[in-house]
């Protein structure tokens, strides 16, 4: 249903392109990139949006859009080891920036399986697990040198074990798009590349053919680069079979002998999406939990973050159709959600057609929700959501609505908020609530936001507390409150 430009307050606003990037930093290293140590945090401008921008009402009965997907695309059957519904998927981030630092972090985790089966998490996103020249992973070298700050390999099958037999499949953090190189080649370029450990499967003691020829910096010798460079380190040249193949034998190594079942890949941003199609289905599967993180440059203007978001997430539609089965983390709908709460804007939370703003409203099925990681969050800070109670209405919004929701490990475990977020996702999982649930949003005012989801839940975000009339849910009618926090409201229609 197509509802036209918004108006708010007494101006539409029309579909307008600007970007500015909001990225995270990288740390160069001598072995990746000759450089010193820089920190440039890309921080989105904070203003308050002008009076006339503060008021949307409207009244929508919108369906899940997912409607317009499965036209163009069909429903593929879950394999029969995975019985699980990705729909119905729970990810918990299983580490935050410094847990490298901590020492034994997989025994960590595995002491924690029992705690997030409790509350309800279904898969489990676990750091780079590769021997790595940046502590956290993101540099990977040694791809099969599972010797890692996180702990050893036989640490690592064991809590993979000890998580598929709780229930929770985990998901390899694969990087991909770069690799740092051993040695330097006759130019004096770290581009050559060892293979220390023995393995089954190809090899991948590569030379200058597996950096792609327009790496600014590795005096590469393959193809061009099929998607945006990364400085840091040497740029994999994606285009050649034999890469392709050896990594595939990487990723089947990770799944048959150290028990993972599925990916989160790095910087997808960095190589074609048409090759997730290889290294998933050739692997775990297209028709399994896989997610990729593009980090979609949100729209800014003078007065802030624009209203419409439409381009970023259609850059994310754009990757999602040529990429298979894999999904993204929506990036647009944890700005967008940010700062409605953070300046009291809660009517961003509705596009011009009626939807969720970000890529849950496009492509509900596809999107994985989150309101902070490892890079925005974390103690890296880059692009935080609003801290304290506010982060229990992002919860309420993500656990709630369509869409794939991802939990943060610090948020829950050190923050204090584990309670509330275990008890909300008792009430998502209690009233059959996934990723391609129903929406009708009621109200979107500066300070109100009300959404019927899937026809079993009321939601009240916002700190209003004289919700209009017409859409508070009634007790004679079955509704009860099912949790509540300092700005948010559910409630939850008795069975």
């Amino acid at each position: 249903m197509s509802m036209g430009p918004v108006a708010i307050g007494k101006q539409l606003l029309p579909c307008r392109v600007s970007k500015v990037l909001v990225q995270s930093t990288h740390r160069w290293h001598p072995r990746c990139k000759s450089a010193t140590f820089r920190v440039a945090k890309a921080q989105p401008r904070q203003h308050l949006v002008p009076s006339a921008h503060g008021t949307v009402c409207m009244t929508a009965a919108v369906e899940a859009p997912e409607a317009q997907q499965d036209k163009r695309e069909p429903q593929h059957e879950v394999a029969s080891s995975t019985p699980l519904r990705r729909e119905d998927a729970i990810l918990f981030q299983g580490f935050g920036w410094d847990s490298c630092q901590v020492g034994g972090w997989w025994k960590i985790v595995q002491s924690k399986i029992q705690e997030m089966k409790d509350a309800g998490v279904t898969h489990i996103w676990l750091p780079p697990p590769s021997q790595s020249v940046a502590a956290q992973g993101y540099l990977p070298g040694q791809l099969y040198n599972l010797d890692s700050q996180y702990g050893n390999k036989e640490e690592l099958q064991a809590l993979c074990k000890d998580l598929k037999a709780a229930g929770i499949q985990p998901l390899a953090d694969i990087v991909i798009n770069h690799r740092c190189a051993d040695e330097k080649g006759e130019d004096g370029v770290y581009n050559t590349f060892r293979d220390d450990i023995e393995h089954e499967g190809e090899r991948i003691d590569w030379g200058k053919w597996a950096i792609t020829c327009d790496d600014p910096d590795f005096g590469g010798e393959g193809s061009q680069d099929t998607g945006d460079d990364y400085g840091p380190a040497p740029d994999l040249d994606h285009t050649n079979d034999m890469l392709r193949s050896s990594l595939v034998d990487w990723l089947n190594w990770l799944k048959n002998d150290i028990g993972f079942e599925g990916w989160r890949f790095d910087f997808v941003k960095g190589y074609g999406p048409e090759y997730m199609k290889q290294y998933c289905g050739e692997t775990v599967g297209n028709d399994v939990f896989n997610v990729g993180e593009y980090w979609a440059d949100l729209k800014w203007g003078d007065d802030g973050l624009e209203y419409d978001q439409n381009e970023p997430r259609q850059t994310l539609v754009d990757w999602l159709e040529r990429a298979g089965g894999c999904f993204l983390f929506d990036f647009p709908t944890k700005g967008i959600l940010a700062e409605a709460v953070r300046h009291t804007q809660y009517w961003r939370l509705i596009d011009h057609e009626g939807r969720m703003p970000g890529l849950a409203g496009y492509w509900p099925s596809r999107s994985v929700t989150f309101i902070d990681n490892h890079d925005t969050g974390s103690t890296q800070q880059h692009w935080p959501f609003p801290s304290g109670s506010a982060e229990e209405t992002g919860y309420a919004y993500i656990l709630t609505h369509p869409g794939m929701p991802c939990i943060m490990w610090e948020h829950y475990f050190d923050h204090g908020f584990g309670g509330c977020i275990k008890h909300l996702v008792e009430v998502r999982k209690r009233n059959g609530i996934d990723a391609r649930s129903s929406l009708a949003i009621k109200v979107a005012e500066a300070d109100l936001y009300v959404a019927n989801v899937g026809e079993k839940l009321v939601v009240k975000l916002g700190p209003r507390v004289d919700m209009p009339q017409e859409f508070v849910p009634q007790e004679s009618e079955g509704w009860q409150v099912a949790a509540t926090g300092k700005d948010f409201c559910v409630w939850e229609k008795s069975q």
